[in-house]
């Protein structure tokens, strides 16, 4: 299997040569941290500091993917997006905001971003999301599928971000396919609302049990409609998930 440095499935562009990934932020810092994750993909990475800088380097790099913070010294990322989309339309776009509100993640999806993570983020979470928008644009290629998370008929795979039940697939926010992913990676043991919200949210508890319960409630809408149920509640203990029957 060829693999990266990180141990994942090698991506590489369909024609076998590295993929490109511009990161646009003011922060340098930051900047260099997400150029390294992404170079130990083995990808050409270039850095821009703001908007006028990165549609230039995105006319030489001709990036397969963006990583854009929305907020930047001399525009908003909203504005670099549309220039981005005319020097390559296809380019897949990951947005990186301090903001959570739903008012700005539908902005940045309606004015054509393809994902999006909220400050603070683990690298591994960027890394993931860039590696599964390039592979479900076509843009980038494995030799060989990387390991899957199955609980009975259901699947997530982790590099695509995609999860299937019987085969059907089933469409997520960011958010409820981590809650979903922290469920299959522990079947059939009761997590609690705290322990959910510290590795789902990296909240304290402090009473936000409800975020919890509504997304709850998402996940068996989408995972568990018309099927019979996979995700349990055990009454003042917390959520299971096992498998169907189980």
């Amino acid at each position: 299997m060829n693999t990266t440095r990180s141990g994942r499935p090698a991506l590489t562009r369909t024609d076998g040569t590295p993929l490109r990934v511009l990161i646009v932020d003011d922060d340098p810092d930051l900047a260099e941290v997400l150029s390294g994750a992404l170079r130990y993909e083995g990808w050409q990475v270039r850095s821009a500091g703001d908007g006028a800088a990165a549609v230039a380097a995105a006319r030489e790099l001709m990036p397969d993917a963006v990583v854009l913070d929305m907020m930047l010294p001399d525009t908003d990322g909203l504005a670099v997006l549309g220039a981005l989309r005319a020097v390559r339309a296809d380019v897949c776009v990951l947005f990186l905001t301090a903001r959570d509100t739903v008012e700005d993640r539908i902005a940045g999806i309606t004015a054509g971003g393809d994902d999006y993570v909220t400050k603070p983020f683990s690298l591994e979470e960027v890394v993931a999301r860039v590696r599964g928008l390039l592979r479900r644009a076509g843009m980038a290629r494995q030799t060989t599928e990387g390991p899957l998370l199955t609980v009975g008929d259901l699947v997530i795979d982790e590099d695509a971000h995609e999860v299937t039940r019987a085969g059907q697939l089933i469409d997520l926010s960011p958010t409820e396919f981590d809650l979903l992913r922290f469920l299959m990676r522990n079947p059939r043991r009761v997590l609690s609302k705290a322990q959910i919200l510290d590795r789902v949210w990296s909240y304290d508890f402090g009473g936000r049990a409800h975020v919890v319960e509504l997304y709850i409630s998402y996940l068996r809408k989408k995972v568990d409609a018309g099927r019979e149920p996979m995700i349990h509640t055990v009454r003042g203990a917390g959520y299971v998930l096992k498998p169907a029957s189980a």
